[in-house]
């Protein structure tokens, strides 16, 4: 019985995340992970939001669960294709980059005449590391791309 009236509890929270709006969706993104949310769109905080909410109910995974998942996927990780940003030395246009840096999250997208972050082009990544972080940077290495051609 206690179960049930648990159950519908949780059922509640679910259809309340579909009627919150963004602040009250930040909000509650701070209750259940205690951390300021993702720039994400509003959908995808709904849906990790409801997987938190059941998973502190009904528990999540246990560790030799995590462990064999960790496994599967450090295998698949050596078969797959590496995404390609580059050809010929120059970025894609249309390519994110996102970075923490002080825990805040970061984005530039490639595009045909430059950088954009934050609303504004930039010529470089470098421009964009140094204005970022208050010192100068290789963009490159900032945003994780390596040095070496492939």
């Amino acid at each position: 019985m206690s179960n049930d009236k648990n159950r519908n509890g949780v059922l509640r929270q679910l259809l309340a995340l579909q009627e919150m709006d963004r602040p009250a969706l930040e909000e509650k993104w701070r209750d259940l992970y205690g951390a300021e949310p993702p720039k994400f769109k509003k959908a995808f905080l709904q849906r990790r939001m409801a997987f938190r909410i059941q998973e502190l109910f009904y528990g999540g995974l246990d560790d030799s669960t995590k462990q064999k998942l960790t496994e599967i996927t450090d295998k698949l990780e050596d078969k797959k294709p590496k995404a390609r940003v580059e050809i010929d030395g120059r970025i894609l246009p249309g390519t994110r980059f996102v970075r923490e840096w002080q825990g805040k999250l970061y984005e530039t997208t490639v595009r045909d005449d430059g950088f954009e972050y934050n609303g504004q082009m930039y010529r470089s990544l470098s421009a964009i590391a140094t204005t970022i972080t208050g010192t100068q940077w290789n963009g490159r290495k900032w945003w994780g791309l390596s040095d070496k051609k492939e």
